[in-house]
């Protein structure tokens, strides 16, 4: 049933991706930080509705199962169900695709405002042209969602810190992978993968580079994968390296592997999800850049341009997301990158504290 109607209840929306879910949290935890008597609905699928942890009392993750709603017959069945069962008054939508177009356009003719983020997609076009290219820094994601709050006439704090103080939540969670840190032990999380080739950083090049960690007294080596075949290379890697623990084998779930980021000291990434999902534990992540550019605003929140490792070259970017075939056919972005650069960006310990 609708609610009382002097009381705000914000519908937000993001289908996509757990690095895109994760870039949107600190946004959606500072508005409800700012507004505690608004009730706020965050619309996403299933996946990602389980990045929500430690979430604000007045923040309800929606779930949704699209495959339920398709066409413009179930987004109008969706606008209907969400309207009734929370009585929406306003709609923030973080995606601007044709679905959450559709969903604007039923709830708007049910009397609900609603403001939608601009992704700046004429500057991305100019940003990623094989000619004449545009390279210029565009706004970070992480702004234009919290934009898209303000022309809502919603404030938001700026009270988010992460999901925990660092090195502070809760070890039982991991316990299954490893005992607690020790002192003088240093962590390394290592997510090598990427749903594109144009954002993977040859394996051979990378194990190079965990080979040098691996010596180094006290290192543990926590490598990030998913499914069957990832498994498979990160236990080749493992059988190698005493130091390496295959985290795509150990399969202990996403609120158990953040808890573990929180305590480590470094990651290394490429442009994926790992590296917004180290963002939200305040874990500094050195990240690898081929086709895709931070330019193009997806660098990690709070994560430090100078921890980016990438090749100035003519033809970078050529896509947003990594997923056009390679201009040059070498993929020279990646394999170009020497990894002693990657070693000696890591650094030592005492290098690896957030800014």
């Amino acid at each position: 049933m609708p609610r009382n109607k002097e009381t705000r209840h914000v519908l937000v929306a993001r289908f996509s991706a757990l690095g895109d879910i994760a870039m949107t949290l600190p946004a959606v935890y500072d508005a409800c930080a700012a507004n505690p008597d608004t009730q706020f609905y965050f619309l996403t699928r299933h996946h990602p509705a389980r990045l929500f942890l430690n979430r604000p009392g007045n923040l309800t993750v929606v779930p949704v199962n699209l495959d339920n709603y398709k066409g413009v017959a179930g987004m109008w069945r969706l606008a209907k169900a969400l309207r009734k069962r929370y009585g929406i008054t306003d709609f923030v939508d973080l995606h601007d695709v044709m679905r959450t177009k559709l969903l604007r356009l039923f709830l708007g003719m049910q009397g609900v405002r609603s403001r939608h983020i601009d992704k700046g997609r004429r500057a991305r076009a100019e940003l990623t042209r094989r000619t004449n290219k545009v390279l210029v820094q565009l706004k970070p994601m992480p702004e234009r969602y919290r934009d898209v709050f303000y022309e809502a006439g919603i404030a938001l704090a700026n009270d988010f810190d992460g999901l925990w103080p660092r090195g502070e939540a809760p070890v039982e969670e991991f316990a299954s992978v490893t005992p607690p840190k020790r002192e003088g032990e240093h962590w390394l999380a290592v997510a090598p993968f990427a749903k594109h080739k144009g954002k993977v950083y040859p394996l051979d090049q990378m194990e190079r580079v965990i080979e040098h960690f691996n010596r180094r007294p006290g290192q543990k080596i926590f490598i990030f994968g998913f499914g069957d075949e990832e498994s498979a290379l990160i236990g080749k890697l493992a059988r190698r390296y005493p130091s390496v623990v295959n985290m795509a084998e150990a399969n202990i779930g996403l609120a158990a592997e953040l808890a573990l980021l929180n305590h480590c000291d470094t990651m290394l990434s490429m442009d994926s999800a790992n590296m917004h999902l180290a963002s939200l534990v305040g874990l500094r992540a050195v990240s690898v850049w081929g086709a895709t550019h931070p330019y193009a605003g997806f660098l990690g929140w709070r994560q430090r341009t100078r921890d980016v490792v990438q090749l100035d070259m003519t033809c970078r970017p050529c896509s947003i997301f990594g997923d056009k075939p390679c201009y040059r056919g070498d993929y020279h972005c990646l394999c170009g990158i020497n990894p002693r650069l990657i070693i000696e960006r890591i650094g030592l310990p005492g290098n690896s504290k957030q800014n």
